[in-house]
């Protein structure tokens, strides 16, 4: 199955990185055949195609930072954007790509997008930031950088973060009438072109917006063949890894800031030279996290491991370890692998902020079939981006008035018949009013539409997924963790001299008192009844290899894994070996 064991033994090992701005899976090698990308599709073919690679969060600099990092946000302090008065950083102390690359010999480089920061933290050898969409002239810099690279006798990692598909600074546009990219050619795409995406709904104003998308997106797949050429012309396309990816989903409502699928699971293309592993569709889920390890798998290894190992860890005691694993074991992989294989078998998110008035915390987890969220802030209504919130399309959308869709809901879904603005299948007062907890099975609704949290059929899976985002949260340190109200993280010191947390998420000042049985039930009783509920949902989960979760049938398996139970009291230190993802 490994595709190593074809790799060159050419030294040096390059690594170069090409991150689009705002790209959901709108490319041809995604299945979206009105739009032009063939030098991504190109990539595709000769690498492999990860069908469900997954962002932590669908935020420019947070996703970026996770990427540098391999830590989520609530980790290495980068919460939401880094520019202008959003101004949020990483933290000093964390392992970042350049000083880890820079300790391994390499010459390190960004170009174009950055967006990240402090400058000390990611102190890239070859910095050229630049707003620009003149993807000729980023490919042009790509040049000058491998050239100075063999210069140094080094070898080298680049990122290359193209601006397009992002919004412009207009309700509608593209950057398509910006005076530098004229020279760029695009396609002449038309209205009855656009394929509207399953999140949102067809309105005029948006497939105008998708016409301008597409025109970006195809200008950016121009920028990918020149960078490509850039390579293949020094002969350095021989010794390069190459991934290609997005930060987040398609700046679009539903989508962007969203922890949806649509805002998360995004393209990511590998091409490994003198592999084997070329044209591959691979179906096994990968998360962003895994793609420093990756990397550093591919630097340090002259025929990298041929299985999954385990999460590669940093090597200083100041920076949370990493806890992602490299996928260059699974590039061959054109089928679902079993967890002795790919242990990977569900991943897990963390969003935050996105601008600094866009606070609305979420965690979730994803296994095949089930999607968990836990939303911290629920209460408050869910916020738009500036650049979403002004769009001409979201203008559109709102003045719809388009008719409902028929769903099967809840009662409280079902209460009236008045039709409602739509964002694709879901209820615009749903996309704005979530609760504290969803969970979607993605089987029978891929589009996360029908909320089962409050479903007695979906109790136990609820529960296990509950309980191994708590554990992960235990174990990444996450301060929004909470319990009655206040960080479990936090208030670890006074857990620790005797304050009680209620088993509950919110605090309920209707309810303020930790009665009496609640202090027994804390000291005495939880780690039983936990331990026992833990063992009665893990034989549930684990007893069967197939990929089903019924809650009435006790074979059921839902793809979950996780440490074991918290305790009801006090901080638990989560059990890093079974907790790997």
């Amino acid at each position: 199955m490994s595709s190593q064991q074809d790799a060159p033994d050419a030294s040096p090992r390059n690594i170069v990185q090409i991150i689009a701005d705002d790209l959901g899976l709108m490319l041809g090698c995604y299945g979206t055949r009105a739009i032009q990308t063939p030098n991504i599709d190109k990539l595709a073919a000769e690498g492999t195609c990860f069908t469900h690679a997954f962002a932590s969060t669908a935020s420019c600099s947070g996703s970026r930072s996770t990427i540098y990092t391999g830590l989520h946000t609530h980790q290495n302090g980068q919460y939401g954007l880094n520019h202008g008065r959003n101004h949020f950083q990483t933290h000093d102390h964390i392992e970042t790509l350049p000083r880890i690359f820079a300790s391994l010999g390499y010459q390190t480089g960004i170009i174009a997008k950055v967006h990240v920061g402090p400058r000390s933290v990611y102190p890239w050898d070859w910095f050229s930031p630049s707003d620009s969409r003149d993807v000729a002239a980023n490919a042009t810099e790509a040049g000058r950088f491998f050239d100075h690279a063999r210069e140094t006798k080094r070898p080298f990692h680049l990122t290359v973060g193209f601006r397009d598909p992002h919004r412009d600074t207009t309700r509608g546009g593209f950057g398509n009438d910006d005076g530098d990219v004229a020279h760029i050619p695009v396609p002449d795409y038309q209205l009855q072109d656009v394929e509207i995406p399953d999140f949102i709904s067809d309105v005029p104003a948006l497939r105008a917006e998708l016409v301008e998308y597409y025109k970006s997106i195809t200008r950016m797949d121009h920028g990918v063949g020149l960078i490509m050429r850039e390579l293949a012309s020094r002969g350095l396309d021989q010794n390069t890894l190459v991934l290609f990816l997005s930060d987040n989903g398609a700046p679009f409502v539903n989508s962007k800031t969203t922890l949806y699928d649509a805002g998360v699971r995004l393209p990511l293309i590998v091409r490994q030279p003198g592999s084997t592993a070329q044209g591959v569709v691979n179906p096994n889920m990968v998360s962003f996290l895994d793609i420093l390890p990756t990397c550093i798998d591919w630097a340090t290894s002259s025929s990298p491991a041929s299985s999954a190992g385990a999460p590669e860890t940093t090597s200083t005691s100041l920076s949370p370890p990493r806890l992602g694993r490299s996928f260059l074991c699974i590039l061959a992989a054109d089928k679902e692998l079993p967890a002795e294989q790919w242990p990977q078998q569900y991943v897990f998110g963390s969003h935050t902020f996105h601008e600094i008035q866009n606070y609305w915390p979420t965690r979730f987890m994803r296994t095949r079939r089930f999607k968990y969220h836990r939303n911290i802030a629920w209460k408050l209504d869910f916020p738009f981006g500036t650049d979403l919130y002004g769009s001409l399309s979201w203008e559109g959308l709102r003045n719809s008035g388009a008719a409902v869709v028929t769903e099967t809901g809840d009662s409280e879904e079902q209460e009236t018949d008045t039709p409602e603005v739509m964002i694709g299948r879901r209820r615009l007062s749903r996309y704005i009013h979530r609760g504290p907890e969803e969970l979607f099975d993605l089987v029978a609704d891929p589009h996360e539409v029908e909320n089962l949290a409050a479903r007695p059929k979906h109790r136990a899976t609820l529960a296990a997924m509950r309980q191994a985002v708590e554990d992960w949260q235990y174990l990444t340190d996450d301060v929004w963790l909470m319990k009655d109200g206040a960080s479990a993280i936090s208030s670890a010191r006074y857990q620790q001299q005797g304050l009680k947390l209620r088993d509950r998420f919110d605090f309920d000042p209707k309810h303020p008192v930790v009665a009496l049985v609640d202090m027994l039930i804390l000291e005495i009783f939880a780690p039983v009844l936990c331990g026992v509920a833990w063992i009665l949902v893990a034989a549930q989960l684990t007893s069967s290899g197939e990929n089903t979760c019924d809650d009435n049938d006790p074979s059921s398996y839902c793809n979950v894994m996780f440490s074991g139970p918290s305790m009801m009291a006090g901080v638990k230190a989560a059990d890093t070996s079974s907790l790997r993802w």
